[in-house]
């Protein structure tokens, strides 16, 4: 069921939003604050999104369908390394903005699904690329999955970090996942 143009209008505000109030304030951001933030009343977040568990897993589900959109639109790349590199800078770049590791719930079945997708997609993309050489040939879908999060964990520890100092440690990471020097990695 598709939404009126007005209601997909307020779900994106009350999406953008949240995202502004979980980035400042984490998991206690209040309600009524993202709903001020939006310029809308309480009651229309409520009336998309009866929790803040579900306000929550539509952040999820947007972030994850945008991650494998792009994973799908790079398998077009012409250099599969290039766009294996796209790919976790967009991924980084999306997690620098607000991180969800506070996030220990279920999200429910639809962000489980799209996750799967999304794994899928990001598969395809590495295949692709270790089949043109452009990845070492023992890097699986999952490692870069579990990877693209890791340039941000990182400079979390950092006192005064540059706010783009996560792209030093993207570029050490990716260097990593290159043949060139690889020696055999230890199984899972």
């Amino acid at each position: 069921m598709s939404l009126r143009a007005d209601a997909a209008r307020n779900r994106a505000l009350l999406l953008t939003a949240a995202i502004e109030e979980f980035a400042l304030h984490g998991p206690d951001a209040p309600v009524s604050a993202i709903a001020s933030r939006a310029g809308l009343g309480k009651g229309t977040v409520f009336r998309h999104f009866p929790t803040k568990d579900d306000l929550i897993a539509a952040i999820v589900l947007d972030r994850v369908e945008r991650l494998t959109q792009l994973a799908a639109e790079l398998l077009e790349a012409p250099d599969a390394g290039a766009a294996v590199l796209e790919f976790m800078r967009f991924a980084a770049r999306q997690r620098q903005q607000l991180d969800l590791s506070f996030l220990s719930a279920d999200l429910g079945v639809e962000v489980g699904e799209a996750q799967l997708r999304m794994s899928l997609a990001i598969t395809a993309l590495v295949d692709r690329a270790r089949a043109e050489g452009a990845l070492r040939d023992d890097v699986t879908g999952t490692d870069v999955m579990l990877l693209m999060c890791v340039p941000n964990d990182v400079v979390k520890h950092v006192p005064d970090a540059r706010p783009d100092l996560w792209e030093r440690y993207l570029a050490i990471l990716f260097d990593g996942l290159r043949p060139e020097g690889a020696r055999p990695l230890p199984p899972y």
